[in-house]
């Protein structure tokens, strides 16, 4: 699975979507960045995958480049070659404990997310696992969200993985040498403030950032003026436009509003503690119900979590007026590795009692509403150069705000319809733990080769049976499939065929 008919995410400065994930994680609580658990029918033969690994750091820059930060708030980090990079520190091997179940390694995963990465590197870490049940084997990796989106490393992910067992690594790769290059490369580029000018190239880069927006921003109001004479509805569009972005500024930056708001009244104590959760449903099966009930895979998706939400508070006697959750768009319109191109859209459902036509009726409709909003004011995109101007502990503090009202959020990802491997390992399972930032409960989903697995990554503070929530979505999902089966035709009975033949041979006669 080659990346070479993929363009590469090559840019030297973060967008201010990515620089806005980058300064909100000095608070921990806020960690925007997701994992990935991979259950293996046999451990990796560690030296190929190291060979494939090699071999990516040479294609994708974002995988030998460290962060260098801007000026204040002026201008978003950028990119340059870690001048002491080492493969070996990306590359770990862990044996798990006997049995080696799945709940070890589930265990393993959410402890391994927690350890906080090391901001001066760059921002990845795989982790071969061995000693599971079976003889299987397992990879953990993170990747830093500011170097890809969900899409973006399943693209990564082609490196190291093969349409076949047998697949030959490439050549060895001479990474001392290549880093030499790219270190000199960037020299001769006029390389950021940290390795040839202090704090005066800093301050002239920032300087030369904050005019060019300005400038672009300029370009944009002209040309927007120059035809307000021929269409003088454009300037009330516009106004509208602009107000809509300051609203959603202002939102951002204001404390949700009470209980009536909806929302868990279970869930609302948070923490930096992780739990993961399983749960996998037949694909072929989940797309015939959705369909069945009036909507797509994903409805399909959202509806099930939602129904396990409401179960879990019901089996506790605790009505919920709605839930408060998020699902992810993407905005990607490239073929790019890595990279981020998405928007999180929150919404409110209903949290009462209903079947799943119906649920999946009402996520239809209040899931337009919301995109359509996101779409008119741009998104995080739109705000996020705008919140960057901020100072940070104000953001953070906002953003605490905002998401402790999130019960839970959703992402959806499409992997291989067909198997892939991993140096030498057939790939079974991948669970998502996609990020909490701050929320209750992380449900992301990846279709593979005709598996429908969830990830429910779990802050246990605030959902004080992760066991119990897992169990109860398990059986939504089970009970959705189950109604959105096709009825089969009634049979007519014996009897009623013989009458009908009597008639028949009557008329004939």
């Amino acid at each position: 699975m080659a990346t070479t008919e993929r363009d590469v995410d090559n840019t030297t400065r973060m967008s201010e979507h990515e620089a806005l994930m980058w300064n909100i994680e000095k608070d921990p609580w806020l960690n925007p960045n997701g994992a990935t658990v991979t259950i293996l029918d046999r451990p990796v033969d560690v030296d190929r995958l190291r060979a494939f690994l090699a071999n990516g750091v040479t294609k994708i820059p974002r995988l030998h480049q460290r962060v260098v930060p801007g000026l204040g708030g002026l201008t978003p980090p950028t990119w340059a070659p870690d001048p002491e990079f080492d493969l070996e520190h990306h590359i770990e091997q862990i044996e798990l404990p006997a049995p080696g179940s799945m709940r070890q390694l589930l265990d393993l995963a959410a402890r391994l997310y927690q350890q906080p990465m090391d901001r001066t590197r760059p921002l990845w870490r795989f982790v071969a696992i061995t000693g599971l049940e079976g003889g299987k084997g397992a990879i953990y990796l993170l990747t830093h969200h500011v170097i890809a989106d969900g899409i973006g490393q399943l693209r990564m992910a082609e490196l190291y993985q093969q349409l076949t067992r047998d697949e030959e690594p490439p050549p060895l790769v001479d990474l001392d040498a290549f880093m030499t290059d790219r270190l000199a490369e960037h020299e001769a580029s006029g390389g950021r403030a940290e390795i040839t000018s202090g704090l005066l190239g800093a301050g002239i880069d920032a300087a030369g950032h904050v005019l060019g927006r300005q400038l672009r921003v300029g370009r944009r109001v002209l040309g927007e003026a120059m035809m307000w004479p021929a269409d003088p509805g454009r300037l009330a569009e516009r106004a509208s436009e602009v107000a809509t972005t300051v609203r959603t500024t202002a939102d951002l930056m204001t404390p949700p509003s009470g209980n009536g708001s909806g929302g868990s009244p279970l869930w609302r104590t948070r923490s930096r503690h992780r739990h993961l959760e399983h749960v996998q449903v037949p694909l072929d099966d989940l797309k015939t119900a959705a369909k069945t009930l009036g909507g797509s895979v994903n409805d399909g998706f959202m509806a099930g979590v939602i129904e396990g939400a409401h179960r879990y508070h019901a089996d506790r006697d605790t009505p919920v007026q709605a839930f408060n959750t998020s699902f992810v768009v993407s905005t990607r319109t490239d073929n790019k590795v890595g990279g981020n191109s998405f928007t999180p859209v929150p919404i409110s459902v209903s949290g009462a009692a209903a079947d799943f036509r119906t649920r999946i009726a009402e996520l239809q409709r209040t899931a337009t509403e919301a995109r359509s909003a996101a779409e008119r004011s741009g998104g995080i995109d739109g705000l996020s150069g705008l919140i960057n101007l901020l100072p940070t502990s104000v953001v953070t503090k906002a953003a605490r705000r905002q998401a402790q009202a999130i019960d839970f959020a959703t992402s959806n990802l499409r992997g291989a319809p067909f198997p892939i491997y991993c140096a030498g390992a057939e790939v079974e399972t991948t669970v998502c733990m996609g990020p909490l930032a701050g929320t209750a409960i992380n449900a992301t989903a990846m279709s593979y080769n005709g598996a429908f697995d969830i990830g429910l990554f779990i802050d246990p503070t605030a959902v004080e049976d992760p066991g119990g929530f897992r169990d109860h979505v398990q059986a939504a999902f089970d009970d959705l499939v189950a109604a959105g089966r096709p009825k089969p035709a009634p049979k007519r009975s014996t009897g009623t065929k013989k009458k009908a033949a009597k008639k028949t041979r009557k008329k004939s006669t």
